[in-house]
């Protein structure tokens, strides 16, 4: 994690590592020491501290196992974000990455479609075999362009909030894997393929913000 400038502000552990587990969904103690870089030892306190508040709740299944949040954990976590953003001074910072988002957003989730889809003559739904390099390259360069751009929105967000850092990179090592053949690694499910990291963001700025996903202008 970046030193911080004058004007950064740097986010306490104990917020930290209750907002991972929120924007994860289901994260164990590792993932949100990695994720946060809070030291893993000090995230097993606060998670059992948090467990013991009714705000996280480890559960498992198929194979997996984590935190997840409580409704008084979403709550809790609402509140402490309303106070940083009021005392950070970076809600106008957010509010204009949000916007700058949302267009981003609209060619992620087309990027994504096809790379799961690739319509033909007698199927517009027919699932992409992979067996076009040329469809999926014109995607893998559309995610190259939105890396860029995402760069761009992280580094101002981050220079307000620390916390909003590393997704960039996140998402172009998800890409790098991709590129190598991996393909799992544009929109598969557990693992933090671009897909998964750009929805992570988007869930980041919407509770930042105090926005119910699906309550965003244009929403449908």
């Amino acid at each position: 994690m970046s030193h911080a400038s004058s004007a950064q502000w740097c986010s306490p552990p104990g917020l930290l590592v209750l907002h991972a587990v929120r924007v994860t969904g289901l994260a164990d103690d590792v993932a949100v020491a990695h994720r946060t870089g809070v030291d893993q030892h000090q995230v097993s306190e606060l998670l059992q501290d948090n467990e013991a508040y009714g705000w996280v709740t480890h559960v498992g299944f198929a194979g997996t196992s984590g935190w997840t949040l409580t409704e008084r954990g979403r709550a809790e976590d609402a509140r402490r974000l309303a106070e940083e953003l009021d005392k950070s001074g970076a809600r106008a910072t957010v509010e204009e990455a949000h916007r700058g988002f949302r267009p981003l957003n609209a060619r992620l989730v087309r990027a994504c479609t096809d790379w799961q889809l690739r319509p033909d003559a007698d199927d517009r739904l027919a699932v992409n075999d992979h067996s076009d390099p040329e469809w999926d390259a014109r995607v893998l360069d559309e995610l190259s362009a939105l890396a860029g751009d995402l760069r761009q929105l992280v580094g101002g967000l981050a220079n307000a909030l620390a916390r909003f850092g590393g997704y960039d990179e996140r998402f172009s090592a998800a890409l790098a894997r991709a590129r190598e053949g991996q393909q799992q690694w544009v929109a598969g499910v557990g693992v933090a393929s671009c897909h998964a990291v750009w929805m992570e963001l988007h869930e980041d700025l919407l509770s930042t913000l105090g926005i119910a996903r699906g309550a965003e202008p244009g929403s449908q």
